[in-house]
């Protein structure tokens, strides 16, 4: 059973042991509500598939969440959701479960190590002992795996690659620090950046725009995009060098910039990514697209809790 928790949606599905998805649902995330008023929306998601044939056959259910997550503790407080402050999903979605006869395992996991667990799965990290996987959108997050294993750490946010420092003297990142990557690389940071240098847009005004803009050769588009790509690829071979992962794989509204964003990462890597053992170090688009956050939730059940002889 998956649950994917969203500042637009909240999903729900049945994952097959195949990967294979039935009972798909869907609400918008509640605007202008309480607390209570976004949960309502995640009870529904849970009728939905509770109403399912396959719904007794279910053995785990994973939960994935825009952050921040705090694992430990089964709370999140979505950037996105600002009605929901340390709540409590993972003991409520728990509850709900078990009231319609489904009283199985969960786990909750943020939308960085979701997406992580599902590109190991069944996408661009399959058949990868050590990867590390990013989402690069309005902000960077990501996720580790290591020989073979999920590992987000004890509250659910190692591989957070985003507030990875890399500009010593850099901007202020909002997370407090300096230099990070996301305020270096992220969607709206590319954005700001070239609006910054002059760069004129046309009806769009975004990260999307400026890729558009670099497609076409526009040299502020590019030094945009270029800048951002130095900032991941300084940031992917910090981590490999740190734990020896030897893929990259980037999801996220800004790798559907393709070459325009990929094609710096991978020039400016050679720079960083210097020593023998992270030489070989491949940087690949995510493959799995809008399903990632489902597959992800299911995935992450699967490898952080037993099938049988646990509790919720």
């Amino acid at each position: 059973m998956a649950i994917d928790i969203g500042g637009t949606k909240i999903a729900g599905a049945l994952v097959h042991p195949d990967g294979t998805m039935t009972a798909l649902t869907r609400r918008p995330t509640p605007r202008g509500t309480d607390a209570e008023g976004v949960m309502a929306a995640v009870t529904e998601v849970v009728a939905d598939l509770a109403d399912s044939a396959s719904w007794p056959a279910a053995v785990r259910c994973g939960i994935g969440s825009a952050g921040p997550v705090d694992t430990s503790r089964g709370t999140v407080s979505p950037v996105n959701i600002g009605a929901w402050r340390d709540f409590p999903v993972q003991e409520r979605i728990a509850a709900e479960l078990a009231a319609r006869g489904a009283p199985i395992p969960t786990v909750l996991a943020g939308d960085g190590v979701a997406m992580t667990a599902a590109e190991h799965w069944l996408g661009a990290a399959r058949g990868h002992r050590n990867a590390l996987c990013m989402v690069v959108s309005t902000g960077v997050g990501g996720g580790l795996v290591l020989n073979n294993q999920l590992h987000p750490g004890p509250t659910g946010n190692a591989g957070h690659i985003g507030h990875i420092s890399v500009a010593f003297d850099g901007e202020r990142c909002a997370c407090g620090g300096r230099g990070c990557v996301e305020s270096l690389a992220s969607g709206t940071a590319i954005a700001r950046r070239a609006l910054d240098q002059g760069w004129t847009p046309g009806a769009d005004a975004t990260a999307a725009g400026v890729a558009a803009a670099a497609a076409t050769g526009d040299p502020i588009a590019l030094a945009a995009f270029d800048r951002a790509g130095r900032a991941l690829a300084a940031a992917i071979a910090a981590t490999a060098t740190l734990v020896e992962t030897d893929i990259a794989v980037i999801g996220g509204g800004v790798a559907a910039a393709g070459d325009v964003l990929f094609t710096p990462i991978r020039r400016h890597l050679a720079a960083y990514a210097t020593l023998s053992f992270v030489r070989e170090l491949r940087v690949v688009p995510a493959s799995l697209g809008g399903h990632a956050g489902l597959i992800g939730a299911a995935a992450a059940a699967t490898m952080l809790l037993p099938s049988e002889g646990a509790t919720a």
